[in-house]
């Protein structure tokens, strides 16, 4: 299968320009035969923004649907962040639309990153995993990928690939350069993890999405400004699979 992710600046809150940058990323993924894109955490509004609340969407809202009709149109799959509002409840949530336009998976995120996510969003309480193409796939969002417990799940029920929209900032670049593709090779899984670039409010973001091999090579890297990242899941090598799963044995 063939993923791509889209790194690009904060959208600011203005919803028009977070739209007509996801479109033409994914028509120009979807002309490069890409099964997938992924867009960085809570691209609807952007990350940092203030007054998350008032500008949280429900699922069934304008925008997303406008997205669902774009993932239909270019019968590429989409998978979006953004500030998800269920009631009285904000979730920092991504939301994954098939090639055919339906919704495959709405994930909330789990482990809340710092004092401001905790004051802001509930945090989820379930994976979402889904068939794309020929792999199991499940989403997961910035902080998530950098718990190991939760990558060990997901691999033990058969994912085979992890998308990742995140907002990974200074000075955490050790994510990228290492705990991402340590993540892939340790548990045998594809991570696509698609960051924003620049700067937004206080934060300067790292940039550097990557896609990573089930083997933990390094099959695509941006730099510090926006990409475009396409790149081909390698097939899994029975011989080169990390073991460590079954090989696991509890001490006291």
């Amino acid at each position: 299968m063939r993923l791509a992710l889209w790194q690009g600046t904060s959208p600011a809150a203005d919803l028009e320009a977070a739209l007509i940058q996801a479109e033409a990323a994914l028509a120009a993924a979807a002309a490069l035969d890409a099964a997938a894109l992924v867009l960085p955490e809570v691209w609807l509004p952007g990350y940092n923004q203030p007054d998350i609340p008032t500008r949280a969407l429900p699922l069934d809202s304008p925008p997303l649907h406008r997205l669902s009709a774009a993932a239909k149109h270019h019968r590429c799959a989409l998978v979006t962040g953004y500030a998800e509002r269920d009631g009285t409840r904000i979730y920092n949530s991504a939301a994954c639309f098939g090639p055919d336009g339906s919704l495959l998976a709405n994930y909330r995120k789990i482990q809340l990153y710092g004092p401001r996510e905790k004051a802001l969003y509930t945090p989820g309480d379930a994976y979402a995993t889904f068939p794309l193409g020929t792999e199991s796939v499940a989403i997961l969002i910035c902080y998530d990928i950098e718990f190991a417990p939760h990558i060990k799940t997901l691999a033990d029920r058969g994912v085979t690939t992890i998308l990742a929209p995140t907002a990974n900032m200074q000075p955490f670049t050790h994510v990228i350069r290492h705990t991402v593709p340590a993540m892939a090779a340790n548990h045998g899984i594809t991570i696509a993890y698609a960051n924003y670039c620049g700067t937004e409010g206080d934060l300067t973001y790292v940039g550097g999405s990557l896609i990573v091999g089930p083997h933990g090579e390094i099959l695509a890297q941006a730099g510090d400004t926006p990409a475009l990242l396409i790149a081909d899941i390698p097939p899994r090598d029975p011989t080169r699979l990390s073991t460590q799963s079954a090989d696991l044995r509890a001490a006291t």
